[in-house]
């Protein structure tokens, strides 16, 4: 399963302890544990490197391995540099968890050279997955002149599904994030009033 959506600043969230980041892991952590619930077999979680929603998501399958056996963690970036141009702390971060993958690969040996390498990063993780696990909601979508980069990934997946009708397109939207923030937030003030 492929997971991407938001980056951090898209939904400005930009601390490692935002609440915002923790009730994102916490739905895909339901949402992994669904599918590997399911099955016995090798299960792989792929996502890119950007700070947000993939990071996020591949620090969540790392914390499920302990837990399911079939389960393996990969990240692959679009092209050969990147991540070069962030700050040294954004760099180490990024350093530290590929430290922490099954596999890494990069799509493109180049450097950056232009748009229609992030269009082959994504015809090649829709190619090597059966599954979008998207954190995207399209009614947030309405300027036309200003698109995040979910939408473009959700564009992909809509024209992906017509010629391969199997393929499986989850959307975790921004309502079922605020129930999500809901529940999270009466569970701390539970285990609030519990000390």
């Amino acid at each position: 399963m492929w997971i991407t959506g938001y980056r951090a600043y898209e939904l400005g969230a930009f601390q490692e302890d935002d609440p915002k980041q923790l009730v994102i892991q916490t739905v895909l952590s339901q949402l992994i544990q669904d599918r590997l619930n399911q099955s016995d077999e090798e299960t792989w979680v792929i996502s890119g490197p950007q700070m947000g929603t993939e990071r996020w998501g591949l620090k969540t399958a790392i914390a499920l391995k302990n837990d399911y056996e079939q389960l393996r963690v990969s990240m692959l970036l679009p092209f050969a540099d990147f991540g070069s141009n962030w700050n040294e702390d954004n760099q180490l971060r990024l350093s530290a968890i590929r430290e922490q993958m099954d596999y890494q690969g990069v799509v493109s040996n180049q450097p950056y050279q232009g748009p229609q390498q992030l269009r082959n990063y994504q015809r090649f993780m829709f190619e090597h997955s059966d599954e979008l696990i998207l954190v995207f909601d399209p009614e947030q979508e309405l300027n036309p002149d200003r698109h995040s980069k979910p939408f473009w990934d959700y564009q992909a997946a809509q024209k992906y599904q017509e010629t391969q009708p199997t393929y499986q397109i989850t959307l975790v939207t921004m309502d079922q994030l605020q129930d999500a923030a809901e529940e999270w937030a009466q569970r701390q003030a539970e285990d609030h009033d519990e000390f």
